[in-house]
C-alpha cells in the first residue's frame, strides 16, 4: 500500500544529522511503497520562524535527495486550526485554565509532597461561570487543555487508561495517559502549539505513517485520543531511535558542525550521509550504496534498534572514502570537468583510492600537473642521481615504474622502503599517495626529470 508521510521541521535553525535521519527514513519508505513524501514547515512561531532556515531546509533536503511531493506552511492554515479548536471547544473536550506558571508550579511541588504524580489536578474545570469572569477581569487571559479521556464519571477525576499502538518501528507499545497532564493546545495569546495544528494537518493531508524519533511516544498516546476527539482515523506511528554524538550526548541545532550544510560545506557526498544517517542504529551494515532507491531496497523500520545510535565523524569519513573508492569514472567525469581536470580517466583510476573527499582529487591534480616541492634528504643525492640516469625513455605506461626499480634495484643494491621511499618523496613531495606505477606515467618524463634534480 502507498504511503504518505510528512517530514515537519521548524524553520527556527538549521536541520543537522539527526533531522536528516528522520527525513530520509520518511523518504525511504516513500520511495518503497510508491508514496507520497510532504514537507511541512511548523511555521506558527512568529518570533523564531525565519524564512532563510526554510530555504536552508529545502537546500539541505535537495543536496540528500529529498524531492517533496508537496510544501505545506502551517503559518498559512491558522483558519483550518481554529475551525477544530472550535469543534472541540463546542464538544467540551477543550477547555479554560487560568493559573499562572508560578501557580502551576507550586500544585506540582505539592502533588509530589503528596506522593502523587505531579499532572494538572483539572482544577479548572471546577469554575464557574462568574469565577471565570471574574479571573478574566484581573486581566487573565486562558490557555486550553485538551481533556484526555483517562476518567470514569466524572471527568475532574484522574484514572488509569492504556493508550496502546503497534508501533511499526518498536511493536506493540502503550502509554498511561492517567500519568499525564491534560496537554495545553492553545497559549494565553491564541497562538497554538505543536499538537493540534499537527493532527489538524495529518488529517487533512491523508497521512497514513508517521516517522519519527523516539523521543515522541509518550506524545503519541495524546495525540491518538486527538484524532478520536476530531473523529479521525489515526496514522500508524513508528518511532525510531535518536542520534546522539560519539560521546552519547544529544544533537542539538547548536552543534553546527554536524548540521547538513556543515557536512556539504566539508565536502561530503550526500549518498555517504544518507546511508550513514539511516544506516547507523540498525541490524544493518554501514555500506556504501549507489542511490536511494539501492538504501530503500535496504532498510526497514523493523531493523531499527531501541538503543540510540552514535554518531561519529570519522565513521562518516571512512564510508565516505569508500564511497568515492567505489566510483567509475563515467560517475565522477562531470564533476572532475568542473574543477577544470581534463587528465581523463587514467587519471581518477590512479587518485581515486586515496581521496577521503572528493575535492581532494585536485591536491593530486597538483601533484601530477603542478608544481611542488621535492623533499630529498642529503644522503639520497647519489642515489637520485643514478634514478635520473635509470630513467627509461618515453611512451609510458603502468609497467614503467617497475622496469625502472628494478634497474635501480641491480645498481644500487637498495630495495624496499629505502629504495621507494626517496622516489616517492622526490616525485610528489609526500610519503604517501596512490601507486606510483599509476602515478608515474601521468608526471611524464620531463616533469619526473625536474623533481630528480635533472634537466627540466
Amino acid at each position: 500500500m502507498s504511503a504518505t508521510v510528512r517530514f515537519a521541521p521548524s524553520p527556527t535553525g538549521h536541520i543537522h544529522i539527526g533531522n536528516a535521519r528522520t527525513a530520509l527514513i520518511n523518504w525511504l519508505e516513500a520511495v518503497r511503497t510508491n508514496g507520497t513524501f510532504l514537507l511541512r514547515f511548523d511555521d506558527t512561531d512568529k518570533e523564531r520562524s525565519r524564512p532563510e532556515f526554510a530555504e536552508a531546509i529545502e537546500t539541505d533536503l535537495r543536496w540528500l535527495g529529498i524531492a517533496p511531493h508537496r510544501t505545506i506552511r502551517q503559518s498559512e492554515r491558522l483558519a483550518t486550526y481554529d475551525a477544530a479548536a472550535e469543534k472541540l471547544k463546542a464538544a467540551g473536550l477543550i477547555y479554560p485554565c487560568y493559573e499562572t506558571p508560578e501557580e502551576l508550579e507550586r500544585r506540582r511541588r505539592l502533588r509530589r509532597a503528596q506522593g502523587k504524580p505531579p499532572v494538572y489536578d483539572r482544577a479548572a474545570l471546577k469554575l464557574t461561570d462568574a469565577e471565570k469572569a471574574a479571573l478574566e477581569a484581573e486581566g487573565r487571559k486562558p490557555h486550553w487543555r485538551f481533556l484526555l479521556p483517562n476518567y470514569d464519571g466524572d471527568p475532574a477525576e484522574i484514572a488509569r487508561r492504556d493508550i496502546a499502538w503497534d508501533d511499526l518501528c518498536r511493536g506493540p507499545q502503550s502509554v498511561d495517559i492517567g500519568s499525564l497532564s491534560d496537554p495545553v493546545l492553545i497559549r494565553e495569546d491564541g497562538s497554538y502549539l505543536y499538537t493540534l495544528p499537527s493532527i489538524v494537518d495529518d488529517i487533512d493531508c491523508g497521512v497514513t505513517e508517521v516517522l519519527r524519533g523516539d523521543d515522541h511516544i509518550t506524545n503519541t498516546a495524546v495525540q491518538l485520543c486527538l484524532f478520536e476527539a476530531l473523529g479521525a482515523t489515526p496514522p500508524r506511528f513508528g518511532h525510531h531511535n535518536l542520534l546522539t554524538t560519539a560521546s552519547g550526548e544529544g544533537l542539538s541545532k547548536r552543534l553546527g558542525s554536524l548540521s547538513i550544510g556543515a557536512l556539504r560545506e566539508a565536502g561530503y557526498e550526500p549518498l555517504a550521509v544518507a546511508a550513514h544517517a539511516v544506516l547507523i542504529g540498525t541490524s544493518h551494515a554501514v555500506a556504501p550504496v549507489a542511490s536511494l532507491d539501492e538504501l530503500a531496497g535496504i532498510f526497514d523500520l523493523d531493523g531499527i534498534s531501541r538503543a540510540p545510535a552514535r554518531f561519529d565523524p570519522e565513521e562518516l569519513k571512512s564510508l565516505n572514502a569508500r564511497m568515492l573508492h567505489g566510483l567509475d569514472y563515467a560517475e565522477v567525469s562531470d564533476r572532475l570537468a568542473i574543477l577544470g581536470i581534463t587528465e581523463g580517466e587514467p587519471f581518477w583510476d590512479a587518485v581515486r583510492g586515496n581521496l577521503e573527499v572528493f575535492s581532494d582529487v585536485a591536491d593530486w591534480r597538483q601533484v601530477v600537473d603542478g608544481g611542488i616541492d621535492p623533499v630529498v634528504a642529503e644522503e639520497d643525492h647519489p642515489f637520485l642521481s643514478d634514478a635520473l640516469d635509470l630513467l627509461p625513455e618515453e611512451p609510458w605506461d603502468e609497467t614503467t615504474w617497475k622496469q625502472w626499480t628494478s634497474a635501480l634495484k641491480e645498481k644500487t643494491g637498495r630495495k624496499g622502503k629505502p629504495l621507494f621511499m626517496p622516489l616517492r618523496l622526490a616525485l610528489t613531495g609526500l610519503d604517501h599517495g596512490p601507486e606510483l606505477a599509476r602515478l608515474l606515467p601521468l608526471i611524464g618524463r620531463r616533469k619526473t626529470m625536474s623533481r630528480l634534480g635533472g634537466p627540466a
